[in-house]
């Protein structure tokens, strides 16, 4: 069979350690992991079916298809799923009674989840979603390895924009050719998401009063899009001199993403939209000396609404009007929108290996969106930018 790059085995096996312990706390007797991305980090496999997860001892793999590359691709035993609704008797007379099983209920559409707590006789269902999501959080040297590296590739596209940028080529030529450029060094083009309903693109490369338009994504900046079907990101419009051009980009390596944000000019800005931007990198080299181990997740963001207000822009930060978004930055990994989330109500704190995305941006409608994003790593002395590509704004020549 043709090899890929596969997930280490002590990456795997220490995963399944740190996951077992949170079960055993919980007093759970085992879990069902059946989303693709949580599937993907316990096993190492994409393949369809359902891990088992014992509170002690080996997992199982139960695999609709392809048992044969699931066999080729992870370390931990791989079995044939067979009929569904034989597997909670497989399940138990492998590990045992299940009295208390763990289910992704962020993710899990209720009539299956249903399906599979009638596996198991009298089993009490049990959340275990954000505690996963929480160790998915804390990242390995092996995931920022893989993070280190799309940084680098998006690096790379900001030091080519202004090659690729100018008056009169369309936001979806821009945003084709930077797609392009990153398939060709890998990225799979997909930027998984947890969130119900929510999907994403390449990112947001979007100009002027066309950025500004508002949408269903929940974030500050929405796009016009090419159709109603898809109603967010890069669209026909030209690009004009004298407006902002957002440039918020991901990209993935083994799966694992980063997203930056720079901004472009053909020409210059006016006035107001060059401070508001220089409020956007006040805020974000604030969030830099706050962000240590300890501090909550949404007093960053609490910090970032003062100083939006200070400088008299708060009606314009995180969008415009109702369609504000309310959060300042979140947790990127195998998902866009992995924890921590920098917002109110999240009152945890910040740990060493954390990795998020901070996006301080304001939108002006009917002129466009100005603001920065880099992605951090929170180490024990502070936060350490994975994205490294200058910040100061991309001006080309009329």
């Amino acid at each position: 069979m043709h090899t890929l790059s596969k997930v280490p085995e002590t990456e795997i096996r220490e995963r399944i350690a740190r996951f077992q312990s949170m079960l055993q706390e919980k007093e759970t007797d085992g879990a069902l992991i059946t989303q693709n991305i949580d599937l993907y980090y316990l096993t190492g496999t994409m393949q369809n079916g359902v891990l088992y997860v014992p509170q002690k001892g080996e997992p199982c793999f139960y695999v609709k298809k392809s048992v044969t590359r699931a066999e080729f691709e992870t370390v931990l035993p791989v079995q044939p799923l067979g009929r569904l609704r034989e597997l909670g008797g497989k399940i138990e007379s492998a590990f045992g009674p299940v009295k208390r099983l763990g289910l992704e209920w962020d993710v899990l559409p209720y009539g299956l989840a249903q399906r599979y707590i009638r596996l198991f006789s009298g089993a009490e269902p049990v959340d275990i979603s954000f505690d996963l999501r929480l160790q998915r959080a804390v990242k390995s040297e092996y995931e920022l390895r893989q993070m280190r590296q799309a940084a680098s590739h998006v690096k790379e596209i900001v030091e080519s924009l202004p090659r690729l940028i100018r008056e009169g080529k369309t936001e979806l030529e821009l945003s084709a050719e930077i797609e392009y450029t990153l398939r060709l060094k890998g990225s799979i083009g997909l930027f998984r998401m947890r969130g119900y309903n929510q999907e994403l693109c390449l990112g947001m490369v979007a100009s002027g009063a066309a950025a500004a338009t508002p949408t269903y994504f929940d974030g500050p900046a929405g796009g016009l899009g090419t159709q109603l079907a898809s109603p967010q990101g890069a669209s026909a419009k030209p690009i004009k001199a004298n407006e902002p051009i957002l440039v918020d980009i991901a990209t993935t390596v083994e799966g694992y993403l980063i997203d930056q944000t720079r901004l472009a000019v053909i020409g210059d800005l006016d006035d107001d939209l060059k401070q508001a931007y220089k409020v956007a990198v006040s805020i974000i080299r604030e969030a830099e000396e706050m962000g240590k181990p300890g501090v909550s997740w949404k007093s960053l963001y609490l910090r970032s609404l003062e100083m939006a207000k200070e400088a008299g822009l708060a009606e314009h930060f995180m969008g415009f009007g109702p369609d504000q978004a309310k959060f300042l930055g979140h947790g990127v990994g195998l998902e866009m929108d992995e924890l921590p989330v920098l917002a109110r109500g999240f009152d945890q704190p910040l740990q060493e290996g954390m990795v998020i995305a901070i996006e301080p941006k304001f939108t002006f409608p009917g002129r466009g969106v100005v603001g920065i994003e880099n992605t951090y790593l929170v180490t024990k002395n502070g936060l350490e930018s994975l994205t490294t590509a200058p910040e100061d704004i991309i001006r080309i020549p009329e």
